[in-house]
């Protein structure tokens, strides 16, 4: 007898057994099925996660993209690259060929596709590798040149450039009646690099130019390479006497953008060096302003253009010919004309390198149209190395320390020695998590995230929008740069309150179905990120809705209390309804110091995921 009940629970124990395996094959496969339906887009910046993404979403409404704000450095994708983490499609906007040579091997030869057939040849020169690959594609441009105070000169009758020898009568001419003629945010790098190149846009876009921008940004260059011998010393003589003609100097390199347009905007400053949305900004305020082009030295004008960005597929996209075409059609979407309407401020034009795209000037670059006809726009060389070098030695001819040949000596030996970039390693995952989103569970990689940070401000629950974080926690050495990474780029802030649970259930409700002026998820990947809690969502055709909210498995009653940190952009915080009565105390440091000082004591453990979402 007792052997027939031994036998039987023997029979039980097994059919248990089975059932359990059987249900985990089922997740295994069904979350495999997802991953394999899923393609990774990585965003340069959070700007692209409120109109752009969604857009792309829309379109695609069979495909599920996972939209994952990362960074603007290529560094990054190096790195993700080195571990397994390489997304399906990147975006970077801080871009070099030079820098981007380590990728070469994992990407795709987009060469003969219909979309690098549709940058105009001008353009598309300036991303073909030595071999006639092509792995980056730029979108539309920001055009950068000088924003004119109209107004000013009409006062003071003084005619308006029409090339460099009139510029600079004009900035002679302000300074007799006490206005500075020019200047601009020396402060940043970025400015001090444009200026050097923009000045020379034309040489640098010639036969020699190219030539030398080529062997610069070969991949399969194992050497460094430093300035030519011809274009170059060119640019910095002209640089030279443009700081003269100018009186740029000490003053100007504490200027940064704030304190430039504030003496615009006072009537104090007749020209600066920025983009064409700042016309729009001034005339919106009564300015009339107008923006024109860099004056070349042989007669000709040209603007200085940067991508909005670049994009890149993974190699390892041709390995299956179902995704392969997925990521095509996503490619597609985000370079069309509509799709490119979403990336550009408001009151900017589209500046497209591609013929596909209208050319439909505004009447803030009416001024500008005649160059942007003759397709001179330079795309800057914007290679790390160039950001910091050209800060540096730029920065040291406006303070007067270096003349021109001085100058080039400098750039050309650091561009050859480069710095050192060794860093020590402050974190260790031990273990890899997928950062796809999966219907039962959500996304491991970021669950890991909120829980740690959870723990980090000590704190009940945590709610992160969809966008806190940058991707995949890799199984590998993190140094401090690289940990900090984790943390979306953007300005994302923390808040915390004390509230009811009756409060929490509606604070989700909110950052799950949307709510004015707020984030608004698009997508099941872009839909908040729990820890200390879970929620049941329902989607639906119009959205998402949250049917339940639980702690330690049991739903949140209304009487129950928590203290709450959740985690945005300022912008979207600001905008909570204020019908909710939640009054959040904003930290003071944004979550990546908070998240960056954690790491670099050097003892940081990242907790364990939990499943914090069912999606039905």
């Amino acid at each position: 007898m007792k052997e027939m009940k031994w036998s039987r629970l023997i029979s039980v124990f097994l059919v248990l057994v089975m059932g359990v395996c059987l249900l985990a094959g089922c997740g295994e496969k069904s979350e495999a099925k997802e991953d394999a339906e899923t393609i990774t887009v990585y965003l340069w910046s959070t700007n692209l996660y409120d109109k752009y993404a969604p857009y792309i979403q829309e379109q695609l409404p069979d495909t599920n993209v996972e939209f994952v704000v990362g960074n603007n450095d290529l560094d990054f994708y190096k790195f993700l690259n080195e571990n397994g983490g390489l997304p399906d499609i990147i975006t970077c906007c801080r871009f070099s060929l030079h820098d981007a040579s380590p990728l070469k091997g994992s990407l795709m030869d987009l060469s003969t596709t219909n979309e690098a057939g549709a940058v105009y040849d001008t353009y598309l020169t300036n991303f073909m590798n030595e071999d006639g690959s092509v792995n980056w594609l730029p979108v539309c441009a920001d055009a950068h040149g000088f924003v004119v105070n109209k107004g000013l000169f009409e006062k003071y009758n003084i005619p308006l450039p029409t090339d460099y020898e009139s510029f600079v009568s004009a900035c002679q001419a302000f300074e007799k009646v006490g206005i500075r003629g020019f200047t601009a945010d020396y402060f940043y790098d970025y400015t001090c690099m444009e200026t050097l190149q923009g000045l020379s846009a034309a040489d640098l876009a010639s036969k020699e130019g190219r030539k030398w921008r080529t062997a610069y940004s070969d991949p399969s260059n194992t050497e460094r390479v430093g300035l030519d011998d011809t274009v170059w010393p060119k640019a910095f003589e002209r640089m030279s006497q443009f700081i003269q003609d100018t009186n740029l100097g000490q003053d100007d390199l504490d200027m940064n953008y704030d304190k430039v347009t504030t003496m615009f905007q006072n009537g104090e400053l007749a020209m600066y060096f920025g983009t064409s949305a700042g016309v729009k900004m001034f005339q919106d305020q009564g300015i009339d302003s107008i923006f024109l082009p860099f004056f070349e030295e042989n007669g000709e004008k040209w603007l200085m253009t940067t991508p909005y960005f670049q994009v890149a597929l993974n190699r390892n996209l041709e390995q299956d010919t179902t995704r392969r075409e997925k990521a095509m059609k996503v490619l597609n979407v985000m370079l069309s004309e509509d799709a490119q309407n979403r990336v550009v401020s408001d009151g900017q034009d589209i500046l497209s390198y591609s013929q596909d795209v209208r050319l439909q000037l505004t009447d803030y670059l009416k001024d500008v149209k005649p160059v942007v006809e003759e397709n001179h726009m330079y795309i800057r060389i914007a290679s790390n190395d160039f950001f910091s070098v050209s800060k540096d030695v730029v920065s040291k001819m406006i303070a007067g320390e270096y003349d021109a040949e001085q100058a080039y000596q400098a750039f050309n030996d650091q561009l050859l020695t480069g710095k050192s970039t060794s860093e020590k390693v402050v974190l260790t995952s031990q273990n890899a998590y997928s950062n796809l989103f999966h219907r039962k569970g959500g996304n491991a990689s970021y669950s890991v995230m909120a829980n740690t940070l959870r723990e980090i401000y000590g704190t009940d629950v945590l709610i992160a929008t969809g966008n806190s974080f940058t991707g995949n926690v890799l199984k590998a050495d993190y140094t401090e740069k690289m940990a900090g990474n984790m943390i979306m780029p953007n300005g994302l802030s923390a808040y915390k309150q004390e509230m009811s649970g009756a409060e929490l259930k509606e604070m989700v409700r909110e950052f799950v179905e949307g709510y004015e002026g707020g984030f608004i998820p698009f997508n099941r990947g872009s839909l908040p990120v729990l820890s200390g809690i879970s929620m049941e969502v329902k989607e639906n055709a119009d959205g998402y809705t949250l049917t339940d909210l639980k702690k330690d498995g049991k739903s949140v009653k209304d009487k129950d209390t928590f203290t709450v940190t959740c985690l945005a952009t300022a912008k979207h915080m600001e905008a909570f309804p204020e019908d909710q009565d939640l009054a959040f105390i904003k930290e003071d440091a944004p979550v990546k110091d908070i998240w960056t000082n954690y790491v670099s004591n050097g003892d940081a453990v990242l907790a364990e995921p939990e499943d914090y979402i069912t999606l039905r």
